[in-house]
Order: C-alpha cells, then structure tokens, then sequence
C-alpha cells in the first residue's frame, strides 16, 4: 500500500500528533511532537484498532510463539495439538469451532458461567466432542520457554487453581480502537468508536474518519480499503463545496 501511495508521489511525514485544532478560518492546524505544525483543510482520521490483551504474565513475551489474536490466521499451525481460546462473544465461539476442526482438543476458557455469544454457536460448541468449556475461571499466566507449553488459570467461584497442558492459546476478548489520544474531536460511541456512516463523515465539519477505529460491523483489510475510497470521496466533495 506504501510502494503504490508513494509511486502516486504522496509525501509521507513520521510525526506523531500532539495537538489537532481549528481555525477561525474553518481550516485545521496539526501540531506534531517535532514541533512542525501542519495546516490543512482536512483531517482524516484512520488510527485503527488494536486486539485487547489479557495482560498477563507470558503473552507479550510469548506472542507469535504460540499466543494469537486470530484463529483463522495461526490455526493451521496447530493442527492436532491442543490449544485453548479465551472469551465468550461470537469471535470466541466461532474460534473454538474453527479450531476444533483441525485441532485435538480446545479448551474454551470464559470468566462467566454463560456465554455471550449467539445461541446457535454455543449448541455448535456444546456438540462438538474435542471443545472443552472451561467456565467462571480466568488465564493467569502462560508458560513455556520457547513457546507456549501450559496456561495457569484459576476458578473464579471456587478460587481454585490449575493448569493445562496446550501448545497455543487464541484470545479473543475483542478490539479496542486507537481513539483515547483524540478525545474531544469527533463524537465516540460508548466504546471509543468514532461515530461516522460509510461516507466516512463525522459530526465535525472537515474531520473525516476511516478503517477499524470508525463503527462498522466488519472490521477487516477490505473495509478499511473500502472506508478510505468512501473517505476520500467525502472529503473532495466537502473542499469543491466550502473552498
């Protein structure tokens, strides 16, 4: 995508942004922590989104080693090998199941006693003979020197401690969008989502938004795309008219 923007002769600036203001004149200045100051008629906003992380010992140190935010993407490498998936919304249950496919066994760890996610999935997940529902109990640490080897986890209710034995470890407990440093500009939903339709517009007037951080059901390479074609659009249509 880099190769094909600079090949249209698009300047690229690294400068992270300290400070997005309007002016008087309805135009924006973008204050970046070089101290440049960027003046533009536009802001498009496309920070995107990052997984949520348990934030325990061993999955950072263990990413890539065994610890994956995407079923659909690592699964394939742990064919026949038992692994475990944390959460409980569809992505969760839809993980288990494509895993169980391939997969020896997987345990499906969730902090509640019920499940979040849709009732066909969970009858999907209570059918199939190689899932293993881990329910009311929390993953405390992951374990293994050069991969993943064990998770500890622990029951909520019983407070009893335990371990199992797998080779990898899914989480998905859902994504945060990169929106708490622009608080303030355009208006958020209640999870931090910049509120805009397909056409990318928000409620600022020259203050654009596109990709994973705006809301939308699907949140993959392809809409994203499809979000800044849509963006851009928008935004030319909003110069040819206020300028």
């Amino acid at each position: 995508f880099e190769q094909h923007a600079k090949a249209l002769e698009v300047p690229f600036i690294s400068d992270e942004v300290d400070n997005v203001e309007k002016n008087t004149d309805g135009t924006w200045k973008i204050t970046g922590a070089s101290g440049t100051v960027y003046e533009t008629k536009t802001v498009l906003l496309a920070t995107g989104a990052g997984h949520r992380k348990l934030g325990v010992p061993g999955e950072e140190t263990l990413a890539g080693a065994g610890v994956s935010y995407c079923a659909t993407c690592d699964g394939a490498f742990f064919k026949g090998r038992d692994v475990a998936v944390v959460g409980g919304g569809d992505v969760a249950l839809e993980d288990a199941l494509f895993l169980a496919r391939g997969c020896n066994k997987v345990y499906l760890i969730h902090r509640r006693d019920a499940f979040r996610g849709a009732k066909v999935l969970q009858k999907q997940v209570e059918e199939k003979e190689n899932i293993v529902c881990v329910m009311d109990s929390v993953v405390d640490e992951i374990v293994g020197e050069d991969m993943v080897e064990k998770v500890c986890i622990s029951n909520k209710k019983t407070q009893q401690s335990s371990e199992l034995s797998v080779q990898g470890i899914f989480i998905a407990v859902g994504i945060s969008p990169n929106t708490k440093d622009i608080q303030g500009l355009p208006k958020q939903d209640d999870a931090g989502y910049i509120i805009a339709a397909e056409d990318g517009v928000t409620d600022i007037p020259g203050i654009f938004v596109a990709g994973d951080c705006r809301t939308k059901q699907l949140r993959q390479v392809i809409t994203a795309t499809a979000d800044g074609a849509n963006a851009i659009t928008s935004v030319e249509r909003y110069l040819y008219e206020t300028h």
